[in-house]
C-alpha cells in the first residue's frame, strides 16, 4: 500500500532549484545515461564482393602478402590473408556500401551518392555524384575512377588525383549497366555488362562505343536471352579472353577480339555469382553459384567438370578469387564467412585451409560464459552454437556437432539439414569445465537436452531424455527449459508436459524426478489447462537452482512458481502469480528471481522469503529477455517495442532507457560489470555497450518513458591505442543534473558555519609551541659504538677513523639558487595575494587551501608574513571571512596565532590601525551574533526537553 502524502502540511522549500531552460534543447542530443555504444562482434562480410590485393617486396622470401577487404554494411574491414587476422576497420559511411576497390594503400568505397577514399582506415577524400543518385559499382582504371549509377544509365569518370569529375557517359535505352571490367592490355577501354545479357566495349578517353556484344552471341539459346543477365566477369591469363557468368547458370569463355565464344559450361544449381581463372599455370576455371556450390572446370579438356564442392557456403557465394601464383582459392558468401581452399595437386579436390566465419542468421540467445567476461555463447536460427570472443576476433569458434560435412557429402544434402534444431534454452557452469561437459541446451521440438563441452569445443557425449515413460497414446513433450547447477555436477531439464528430470553431468545417469502436481485451485480460470488440470498438461517455462543446491525452482505457463527441495524432490511451496510466467532468471548470489510475465510486467521474487518484492512495468511490448548486473543492483530488459530499459532494483525505478533501430532479442550483462551485450533481430553480430558507471559518475535519478532516446547500434570500427583514453573520457555524461543530496557550503546566509574539521587541529595550532617544547629530545644523539668495517682507523689506544679530505675542495657558489629561493612565493601567499587583488568577497580558494595544511605548516606560513603588505592582506582575508559567516573557529584560531606572532609589529605601525579597527568591528558583530544564536538554540532545546 502506498503512503498518503498530505501536501498541505509540507512547507515549501526555502529555495527552489533553478530551471535549466536548455534542458529541452539538450534532450534530443542526449544519449543513454548508463550505456554507450562500444563495438560490434562477429561481423565478417555481407553480400558485397571482397577485394583481394597481393603485395610483393624486393628480397622477401616468404612470398607475397595477401590483404582482403570485406564489407560490413556501412563499414569495411581489412584482413591479412596468412592467418586471417583482422588488421583494422574503416569508419562508418553515411549509407550502406555497395562496391569497393583498392589502389595501393587506398581503399575506395561507394556509399549512396558518394565515393569515399580511405588511407589507413581514415577518410581522406570524398567524391560526390552531381546527379544525386546512388552508385552501385566502382572500378579503378589507371588514374581514373569509374562508377555506375543505380539506374544503370550512366557511367561517371573521376580523376583520382584532383577529385574532379571528368566526364559522364550516357548509355542507350534498353541497356542497363551493372558492372565494369577492364580487359588486360586494353588501353583506355573497358567492358560494360548489362542486365539484358549484352556487353559493350567503351573508350573512356574519347567517350565512344567501340563494339556491342549481343546476348545472342554470348548465350547458347537466343530465345531465352531476354531474362538472362550477366552476373560475373573475370579476366583470364590469355589475352583477349574473358569469362562471363549468367543468371541462368551458363558460363561462356569468350574471345572479345574475335567476337566468338570459345567454350560453354553450365552449372545446374542456381545462377552464377562469381568466377575466377587460375593463374599458376594450370588452366582451371572456378565458378560459384547462388546456392553455395563451387565448380572447377578443366579448360584443356574443353570445359570438363573436375570437381564440385557442394555446400561450400551456407548461402549464395558473393566473390571468388585465386591467389596469384598459388594453388589457393578464396571465397566469400552471404553466410558471413570467408574461406580459403587449398589444392594439393591439379586434379585433387580442394580442402578447406583456413576460414573466418560468424553466424549467418541473427542470434536469438546470448549469454556471457565464465567469470572473466571474455567469451559469449551465442545461439542462432542457423542451428549453430558459437563462442564469440570479446578480446580477439580470431578466438571465436563454432562448437562442433560432429563430422557433418562427410555425412552431407555421402547423402548429397546440405550440412545445415543435419545440424541440431535451433536452441531455445541454454545453461552452463564453469566449476567443472575441465573435468566433464559443462553446457546444457534445449532445442526446438526436441524431447531431449544435449550437453556440450567448452574445453573440447564440441557437443558432449550425453543426451538427456525427459519424455518419461512412453505409453501408447501419450503425448511426447519437447524440452522447454534447462539448468546446470552451480557445482556443475547436475543438469536439470523440463518439458512441455510438466516432467522435470535431473541428470548427473559426469555419468549421464538420471538421479531424480520432480513432480509439479495438479494445477492449484487459486490459479485464475483463464490460465488453467484444458485437460482437467492434469499435470502432463502443465508446461514448464523456466528452471533455476540456488547456489548451495538447496532448492529447485520451476515456473509454469499457468502462472505458478514452484519451489522443490533439491535432495528430496518434495514440492515445498507454490507461489501463484496473477499472469502466466514466460521465463525465469535467477541471480544466485543475491537470491533474486526475475520472472517475465505475460501481462507485460517483470516480477522479482526473493527465494528465501518466497514473496514478490518488486514489480517492474511500463513495457509497451512483450518482454523478450532480461539480465541482472553482477551486483544485482540493476535489471536490464529488452522488449518488442525496441526499447532497452534499466531498472534500479532497490528503489524499483526506471533509471535508463534507449531505443535501438531494431528489436533486441537477447541481452546479457558482463560478469565484470563493464559491458552489456545485445543481439538484434536483423543483424548477425553481437553488440557491446560500455557501462558508463565504470568510468565516470552517472546520475541514477528516475526517469519516465517519455525520456527515451534513439541510439544507433555500435559499429565494428577499431580504435587506436592513442585514442583509447579519449574514448573513455568521452563516455562521461555532460548534462548531469545537480545532485540535490549534496550538502551546500552554507545552509543559510543567516547562520554561522564551522569548518567541519576536528577540534584537535585548531587546538594543536594554538598550543604548537608547547607541543614542540614537550617533544624536544632530552639528549643529543649518540655516535654508534662500532663503525662500518670499510672505514680505516688510526693507530693508538683510542678508536679514531682516518677520514680523507680532498684538498682545495670548495663549496660551489649557490647565489643563483639562493636568489631564486628567496624570490619564490609559497602557494599560501600566492592564493592570498590573488584573492586580495581580485577583491574576493569570501576568499574561498585561500581558506580551502589553508584548511588542508597541517598545524606546523600553517604556523610556518603565518611567521613568513613579515611585510606590512602581507599583514594587511591577511587582516583583510580574516575580515572578509567573518562577514561571510563561515569557518568561524578557523578564523578565531588564525587570529589568535597571528596576534601572538606579530602583535608588537601591528601595535607599532599606524598604517595598519584602520585594518585592525575594521577587523575588531567585524569580530565584535560576529561574536554577538554567535552568542545570540547559541542562546536561542539552548532555550529551544531546554523548552523541548522540559515539554517532552
Amino acid at each position: 500500500m502506498g503512503a498518503n502524502i498530505d501536501t498541505r502540511s509540507s512547507p515549501p522549500p526555502r529555495k527552489r532549484l533553478r530551471t535549466d531552460t536548455t534542458a529541452d534543447a539538450q534532450k534530443s542530443n542526449q544519449g543513454p545515461r548508463i550505456f554507450a555504444p562500444f563495438r560490434a562482434l562477429g561481423l565478417i562480410t555481407n553480400n558485397v564482393p571482397f577485394v583481394l590485393q597481393t603485395r610483393s617486396h624486393k628480397g622477401a622470401t616468404d612470398g607475397p602478402r595477401i590483404h582482403l577487404v570485406t564489407c560490413l554494411g556501412k563499414a569495411w574491414a581489412m584482413w591479412e590473408g596468412e592467418k586471417m587476422g583482422l588488421l583494422f576497420v574503416g569508419p562508418d559511411a553515411p549509407m550502406p556500401i555497395a562496391s569497393m576497390a583498392m589502389d595501393g594503400n587506398a581503399v575506395w568505397a561507394s556509399s549512396g551518392p558518394y565515393v569515399i577514399k580511405h588511407l589507413r582506415g581514415k577518410e581522406v577524400l570524398r567524391l560526390f555524384n552531381p546527379l544525386e543518385t546512388s552508385l552501385t559499382h566502382i572500378q579503378i582504371f589507371g588514374k581514373q575512377l569509374l562508377a555506375l549509377t543505380e539506374d544503370g544509365g550512366r557511367m561517371l569518370v573521376w580523376d583520382m588525383e584532383s577529385g574532379e569529375l571528368q566526364t559522364t557517359i550516357q548509355f542507350e535505352a534498353g541497356f542497363t549497366a551493372i558492372m565494369i571490367h577492364h580487359p588486360a592490355t586494353y588501353l583506355n577501354k573497358v567492358l560494360v555488362a548489362s542486365s539484358q545479357g549484352s556487353m559493350q566495349l567503351w573508350n573512356t578517353r574519347t567517350q565512344t562505343l567501340i563494339h556491342t556484344f549481343s546476348a545472342a552471341s554470348l548465350l547458347t539459346s537466343p530465345s531465352n536471352t531476354s531474362g538472362t543477365a550477366i552476373t560475373a566477369l573475370a579476366r583470364s591469363p590469355a589475352i583477349d579472353v574473358v569469362g562471363i557468368g549468367f543468371s541462368s547458370g551458363e558460363i561462356s569463355v569468350y574471345d572479345i577480339r574475335a567476337d566468338e565464344r570459345l567454350m560453354r559450361m553450365v552449372m545446374q544449381d542456381g545462377g552464377i555469382r562469381a568466377l575466377s581463372f587460375r593463374s599458376d599455370g594450370h588452366p582451371v576455371l572456378a565458378t560459384a553459384s547462388s546456392t553455395g556450390h563451387i565448380a572447377l572446370w578443366d579448360l584443356n579438356a574443353g570445359g570438363r567438370l573436375l570437381h564440385l564442392v557442394r555446400g561450400a557456403h551456407d548461402g549464395a557465394i558473393t566473390a571468388l578469387e585465386w591467389v596469384p601464383g598459388q594453388p589457393v582459392l578464396i571465397s566469400s558468401g552471404e553466410d558471413n564467412s570467408v574461406k580459403q581452399w587449398l589444392f594439393d595437386s591439379p586434379t585433387d579436390a580442394p580442402r578447406l585451409l583456413k576460414f573466418r566465419s560468424g553466424h549467418h542468421a541473427p542470434p536469438h540467445l546470448i549469454r556471457y560464459y565464465g567469470e572473466d567476461g571474455k567469451q559469449i555463447l551465442t545461439a542462432s536460427r542457423d542451428r549453430s552454437l558459437r563462442c564469440t570472443s570479446v578480446v580477439r576476433d580470431s578466438r571465436s569458434f563454432e562448437l562442433s556437432q560432429g563430422s557433418l560435412a562427410k555425412k552431407a557429402k555421402n547423402l548429397s544434402i546440405p550440412i545445415a539439414s543435419l545440424k541440431f534444431p535451433a536452441i531455445n534454452s541454454l545453461s552452463y557452469s564453469t566449476t567443472r569445465t575441465k573435468d566433464w561437459d559443462d553446457i546444457l541446451s534445449a532445442h526446438n521440438d526436441e524431447s531431449v537436452a544435449r550437453t556440450w563441452t567448452m574445453k573440447d569445443k564440441r557437443v558432449g557425449k550425453y543426451v538427456f531424455t525427459v519424455a518419461g515413460e512412453q505409453r501408447q497414446g501419450t503425448t511426447v513433450g519437447s524440452v522447454k527449459a534447462v539448468c546446470v547447477t552451480a557445482c556443475g555436477n547436475f543438469g536439470i531439464a523440463a518439458s512441455s508436459i510438466g516432467i522435470i528430470t535431473m541428470y548427473n553431468m559426469q555419468s549421464g545417469i538420471q538421479r531424480r524426478t520432480f513432480d509439479v502436481g495438479p494445477c492449484p485451485a487459486n490459479v485464475p480460470s483463464r490460465f488453467r489447462p484444458a485437460a482437467d488440470g492434469k499435470k502432463k498438461d502443465r508446461c514448464i517455462t523456466g528452471l533455476a537452482s540456488d547456489a548451495l543446491n538447496r532448492v529447485v525452482i520451476a515456473s509454469t505457463l499457468d502462472g505458478t512458481i514452484n519451489f522443490f527441495d533439491f535432495h528430496t524432490a518434495v514440492l515445498e511451496h507454490t507461489l501463484v502469480l496473477p499472469s502466466a510466467a514466460v521465463s525465469v532468471t535467477l541471480h544466485r548470489d543475491s537470491g533474486l528471481l526475475a520472472v517475465i510475465c505475460d501481462d507485460l510486467v517483470v516480477r522479482i521474487i526473493d527465494i528465501e522469503t518466497r514473496r514478490i518484492v518488486r514489480e517492474l512495468g511500463g513495457f509497451r511490448g512483450r518482454v523478450l529477455d532480461l539480465t541482472f548486473s553482477p551486483d544485482s543492483r540493476w535489471l536490464v530488459t529488452t522488449s518488442m517495442d525496441s526499447v532497452i530499459r534499466t531498472f534500479d532494483i532497490p528503489t524499483g525505478r526506471l533509471i535508463d532507457l534507449f531505443r535501438t533501430s531494431s528489436v533486441a532479442t537477447s541481452v546479457s550483462f558482463s560478469p565484470t560489470n563493464d559491458f552489456l551485450a545485445t543481439s538484434h533481430v536483423d543483424s548477425v553480430g553481437v553488440y557491446l555497450w560500455a557501462n558508463r558507471a565504470q568510468y565516470s559518475e552517472v546520475s541514477f535519478q528516475s526517469i519516465v518513458e517519455d525520456d527515451v532516446v534513439d541510439v544507433s547500434l555500435p559499429s565494428m570500427q577499431g580504435i587506436a591505442e592513442d585514442e583509447a583514453l579519449d574514448a573513455l573520457s568521452a563516455l562521461s555524461v555532460h548534462d548531469q543534473p545537480a545532485d540535490v543530496f549534496v550538502t551546500p557550503p552554507q545552509l543559510d546566509g543567516d547562520l554561522v558555519t564551522l569548518t567541519l574539521l576536528p577540534r584537535s587541529r585548531w587546538q594543536t595550532l594554538l598550543n604548537l609551541e608547547v607541543i614542540q617544547q614537550r617533544n624536544k629530545p632530552k639528549e643529543a644523539p649518540k655516535q654508534p659504538e662500532k663503525a662500518p668495517f670499510f672505514l680505516p682507523t688510526l693507530p693508538g689506544v683510542e678508536q679514531r677513523f682516518a677520514l680523507e679530505q680532498k684538498k682545495g675542495e670548495k663549496k660551489k657558489d649557490t647565489r643563483r639558487l639562493q636568489r631564486a629561493a628567496g624570490s619564490t612565493e609559497s602557494v599560501f601567499y600566492t592564493k592570498l595575494s590573488e584573492a586580495y587583488e581580485s577583491e574576493s568577497s569570501d576568499y574561498e580558494d585561500f581558506f580551502n587551501h589553508a584548511k588542508v595544511l597541517s598545524p606546523a605548516a600553517i604556523d610556518l606560513e603565518l611567521r613568513a608574513l613579515v611585510s606590512l603588505d602581507a599583514m594587511r592582506m591577511f587582516l583583510a582575508a580574516l575580515t572578509s571571512r567573518l562577514r561571510s559567516h563561515r569557518d568561524f573557529e578557523a578564523v578565531q584560531t588564525f587570529l589568535n596565532v597571528f596576534l601572538r606572532m606579530h602583535g608588537d609589529v601591528l601595535a607599532g605601525n599606524a598604517e595598519l590601525q584602520q585594518d585592525l579597527e575594521t577587523l575588531a568591528d567585524a569580530q565584535r558583530r560576529e561574536s554577538e551574533r554567535l552568542l545570540e544564536l547559541l542562546a536561542s538554540s539552548l532555550g529551544t532545546l531546554s523548552f523541548v526537553r522540559d515539554t517532552l
